[in-house]
């Protein structure tokens, strides 16, 4: 009877436990198919899809807008920076200027225009153009030599309010029968400095058929051969492989430029197209500005468009809520292994308990100890009771900083710890931990050799973080250093990184025991470090803080020769905002 009685007991318990796995799967399944079912009919209905590939395509352009007119001020500004010296003679400028048209076919011709030499001399500007257009040489220095007697204090002061001294036109010209853009640009010279008596101006106007044929060509090709990705919000690019062109060729992007604007265009005379454009409509379309005004650039998908991507990516969706819907049968053995995972947990957080436990009870029962015997007056002498006293103080120090790393070390295992990123004089903060701690540093013995950089900047950190993964790296130094009792701590900056140093010459740590000292729990055999009282979590704790702050910890030591904790820190910290680790 018993025994039916158990067997009833244990089917009943049995069919408990699957009654609640089955509900603790099943129903919060349906629900999630259910909620995303109807976010993807809001998907489709709202375009959310095409309106995020449109956002992209916005920022690419950007880029590529960006990046194209980047090119055209380097090209400038390397010419710019030939032209000829205040202390050349006319052939020697007419010199300079062939130069520079010679190594650069991309300019159709280069001018000097000096105020000073118009007037007195009654000369034209200094025209240069390149091989086979000489004939037009006499027209442009009239036009320069009219256009800047009567403006060019007006460009001049448009030029420097620029935060590049460069001013542009740009425009389709109509010397030939068919209409050709270019664009020229103006600009002070370096070497002949305009005063209010004296103007001088400088320009370089690229080539129509280069452009058309060469830059924006080039610009398009090298551009459309990046792959586009998404990378914590920040579009990002890298080469397409070979693989990538044929599996993503129906997604390749291209793109053309054409006169006109974004609004009022005319894309069907473009100046350059990518291989590929067929015959699509732009995706998205934007408007130059200089040193292209006058243009427009547009984006699409080689072999598709935003709508169909959209299309088909509800067509997925709603197939794998399918395959889930069918799936979730083995939700229930899932389950059952995240029970089995959930128990495995619990035995890890008894050990843990289990580790620590002896370290919380030593320092308790030493406070105890000399309280009671305080308490008890068999101390009669001043002396022995400022003893007491002074050990009390020091347990319950290290019992804090025990209980702190404990909590620490509790709250990251959970999943809980958060950092709290400010700008922070890091100087300050290490000089101040370090005070804090000196008395106890002079009481045991120790030469405390500072050397902290005080011209680094502010950088972002979590104050209390920081302090805490330098006092568990100096305690290391204190505990296990023998007899040179020896503490550096130095804080520096290298390149683009923070470095904090911690330096003692204690008994030092072998080689095969570096790869572990930060694991939690883990204790070097010397018998030193056994018989020091301790948790095992401070370098855990450091290279966990270290980690959040986006840098790494190194040690470098070796046994009998002391050990260096160098903890590395990026200056440019986390973004602005509490950050959970």
């Amino acid at each position: 009877m018993k025994s039916n009685r158990r067997a009833f007991l244990g089917g009943n318990t049995r069919l408990r436990l699957v009654l609640t796995l089955g509900l603790a799967v099943v129903l919060p399944a349906l629900t999630l198919i259910y909620v995303s079912f109807n976010h993807v009919k809001s998907i489709k209905r709202d375009k959310k899809v095409e309106a995020l590939i449109h956002r992209d395509f916005q920022y690419l352009l950007y880029a590529g807008v960006k990046t194209m007119n980047g090119k055209a001020y380097a090209l400038t500004e390397e010419a710019r920076d030939l032209f000829p010296a205040d202390t050349d003679s006319e052939e020697e400028k007419r010199r300079k200027l062939k130069l520079i048209l010679q190594s650069r076919p991309w300019f159709d011709h280069v001018f000097l225009f000096d105020s000073k030499a118009t007037k007195e001399e009654k000369k034209a500007a200094i025209v240069e153009v390149q091989p086979g257009k000489e004939n037009e040489l006499k027209s442009y220095g009239d036009m320069y030599a009219g256009w800047f007697s009567m403006e060019g204090s007006y460009l001049a002061e448009q030029i420097e309010r620029k935060p590049k001294p460069i001013i542009w036109f740009a425009g389709e010209g109509h010397e030939t029968e068919a209409r050709r853009y270019t664009t020229e640009a103006i600009f002070t010279v370096p070497k002949m400095p305009s005063t209010k008596e004296r103007l001088v101006l400088g320009g370089a106007r690229f080539d129509a058929d280069y452009l058309k044929n060469k830059f924006f060509p080039e610009f398009l090709k090298e551009f459309t051969s990046r792959k586009f990705e998404e990378d914590q919000g920040a579009p990002m690019f890298h080469e397409l492989t070979p693989r990538e062109v044929n599996e993503d060729k129906d997604r390749r992007l291209v793109m053309k430029i054409y006169p006109g604007d974004a609004q009022k265009s005319e894309p069907d005379r473009p100046l350059a197209i990518s291989a590929g454009w067929g015959n699509g409509k732009p995706e998205v379309s934007q408007t130059l500005d200089d040193p292209f005004r006058g243009l427009a650039m547009a984006i699409r998908f080689q072999g598709t468009t935003a709508e169909a991507i959209g299309n088909r990516f509800v067509k997925e969706s709603i197939l794998i809520l399918g395959v889930l819907s069918v799936l979730m049968v083995g939700g229930l053995v899932l389950t059952y292994r995240s029970v089995n995972k959930q128990v495995a947990l619990a035995r890890l957080k008894s050990d843990f308990v289990s580790n620590v436990s002896h370290e919380l009870r030593t320092p308790l029962a030493l406070i105890r100890l000399y309280a009671e015997t305080l308490e008890l007056g068999r101390i009669t002498t001043q002396e022995k009771k400022l003893e007491y006293y002074s050990i009390i103080r020091k347990e319950s120090e290290r019992l804090t900083a025990l209980i702190n790393n404990i909590l620490d070390f509790s709250r990251i295992e959970a999943g809980r710890k958060e950092y709290d990123f400010r700008e922070t004089d890091i100087a300050e903060l290490v000089r101040n931990t370090l005070d804090s701690y000196r008395y106890q540093i002079e009481q045991q013995g120790f030469a405390l050799d500072e050397q902290i950089d005080e011209s680094i900047p502010p950088v972002r950190v979590d104050r209390e973080a920081i302090a805490r993964a330098l006092v568990n790296l100096v305690n290391n130094a204190l505990k296990y250093s023998d007899r040179d009792k020896f503490l550096g701590v130095k804080l520096y900056r290298a390149n683009s990184d923070l470095k904090l140093e911690v330096v003692d010459r204690g008994i030092g740590i072998d080689r095969n025991d570096q790869a572990r000292i930060f694991e939690k729990f883990y204790r070097t055999g010397d018998p030193l470090v056994h018989n020091t009282k301790g948790s095992g979590l401070g370098l855990s704790l450091v290279q966990h803080i270290t980690h959040a702050h986006g840098g790494h910890v190194e040690v470098d030591s070796a046994p009998g020769r002391g050990s260096k904790f160098t903890m590395t820190l990026p200056l440019e910290g986390p973004q602005p905002g509490t950050s959970a680790a």
